[in-house]
């Protein structure tokens, strides 16, 4: 019984480890394409791509992508910043570990509007399709480590062990 306990215990913090690893990495990732996002060349270029994701599309998805490429159209600089920030933002929180249960959510949310919006719905599909877009697959990324956090018992390398150390009600805004 007691064998069985800590193979158990000792499979946890195993998984705890992984899953670390792999927000960390994932941390990375985001923190690289964060600053690809504050290059002059993504700002002058950002009204563009979204007009660039309308080219394609069904005429029953037009009126989505009109909607956006005239709302971002008012000040494109101002969004593409923005997008940045947020980017930013999300690879700290990763690389951190700050608070997980929020930026799981928001970012899976913001991943969800950047395919939809940005890369058109990974669309058009066609016969020369060859996949469905980045961000989506972003999206299930940041589902799976919500759901992997929650198997976890203390998760590792993550400031928000430290915070809820002193302040018990920030492990509603840290633990999934």
């Amino acid at each position: 019984m007691i064998l069985k306990m800590y193979a158990t215990s000792t499979k946890v913090k195993k998984l705890s480890m992984h899953v670390a690893t792999l927000r960390i990495v994932f941390g990375i990732m985001w923190a690289i394409d964060a600053v690809f996002k504050f290059q002059p060349s993504f700002r002058n270029g950002f009204i563009n791509q979204i007009k660039t994701a309308t080219l394609g599309q069904p005429s029953w998805l037009k009126p989505w992508f009109h909607f956006w490429v005239h709302f971002l159209g008012y000040n494109p600089h101002l969004f593409a910043l923005l997008t940045a920030i947020i980017e930013s933002f999300i690879a700290c929180s990763l690389l951190l570990g700050l608070a997980r249960r929020v930026t799981y959510l928001s970012a899976a949310f913001f991943s969800l509007l950047v395919w939809a919006i940005a890369e058109g719905f990974g669309g058009p599909y066609t016969s020369s399709s060859t996949d469905i877009g980045a961000a989506i697959i972003y999206a299930v990324v940041f589902f799976a480590l919500y759901g992997l956090e929650r198997l976890t018992v203390t998760p590792k390398w993550s400031l928000d062990n430290y915070i809820i150390q002193h302040l018990q009600w920030w492990a509603v805004i840290a633990n999934p």
